[in-house]
């Protein structure tokens, strides 16, 4: 399985979640606390947003390690961000390990990662091909499991936005959170409708730079969902090896969302089981159970 982190809020440099922090995404490449096994050095990601540029995201990826990609250190120092995703790839058994492959995956203002699998992907990925647009179909440019989730998450999305006002004119948050859920649906629907009874560990994460939903998920009687944990405070500021959020005494201003914590502080709550996390433009924080 993989790890990831996404962070929202102040602008940061990357290297605050990166590099910096005693347990930071390069550190969870080589050596994991919460896997079993504790290397994921299958290629990595960082995805970030400069608004006053673009709307659509920047990403950075490649296939070597990220614990010894000197471009990704350099870049990490000097490049800030209001909302980051960072991820590290130990690839699914016969996935293959090549850039496409690696996360996160983007497409317009959207950028997108998982970790986890999706259980008997080989006997859904037919089906689940024929059932994109032609927009989702063509935004799918590898071959992971993961990606063919962001097409479905792009339709699913594409179809509550069209149809908001017989939603009840939901926020942008609420349709980020409504095609998230309906992609774990739809998948545990093909799934039943093949026969799999594999489990799907689908710790899924998408942002459109301003709002993001995370799900920690995983198919009943699979066991437990991969970790995931949330860290929220005020500003976010990496000092000797130690992230901290700093409370500003004014509205929030920072959130970390990550398969497991950066630093051994105890102010890292898990997600629970079986829910969709959502962050708000103004970065309140909702729980949703996924039914």
């Amino acid at each position: 399985m993989c790890r990831f982190v996404l962070y929202l809020g102040e602008d940061v440099p990357l290297s605050s979640l990166v590099t910096e922090p005693e347990n930071s995404i390069i550190h969870q490449s080589f050596h994991s606390h919460e896997r079993e096994e504790p290397l994921n050095g299958d290629g990595f990601g960082v995805a970030w947003y400069a608004p006053h540029v673009s709307a659509e995201p920047a990403v950075f990826k490649d296939i070597t390690p990220a614990w010894n990609n000197m471009n990704l250190i350099n870049l990490a120092r000097v490049i800030r961000s209001p909302c980051v995703l960072a991820h590290v790839r130990a690839a699914t058994p016969g996935l293959p390990v090549i850039q496409l492959n690696c996360h996160p995956f983007v497409c317009g203002p959207f950028a997108f990662m998982h970790n986890g699998r999706v259980g008997g992907f080989q006997k859904i990925r037919r089906t689940l091909m024929k059932s994109l647009s032609d927009r989702a179909f063509n935004a799918v440019e590898g071959s992971t499991d993961s990606e063919f989730l962001f097409g479905l998450f792009l339709d699913f999305f594409e179809y509550y936005k069209n149809n908001a006002e017989a939603h009840g004119d939901e926020s942008e948050e609420d349709m980020l959170s409504a095609a998230l859920m309906a992609t774990i649906s739809e998948v545990e629907r093909l799934k039943e409708e093949a026969g799999v009874t594999e489990p799907s560990l689908l710790n899924l994460a998408v942002t459109n730079g301003h709002t993001a939903v995370i799900s920690r998920y995983v198919s009943e009687g699979g066991g437990k969902a991969n970790t995931l944990y949330l860290h929220a405070g005020g500003r976010c500021e990496c000092t000797f090896r130690h992230l901290h959020l700093i409370k500003t005494g004014g509205p929030r201003s920072a959130v970390i969302v990550a398969s497991e914590p950066l630093t051994d502080e105890d102010t890292w709550m898990k997600v629970p089981d079986d829910n969709v996390l959502i962050i708000s433009e103004d970065l309140h924080i909702e729980l949703r159970p996924i039914v």
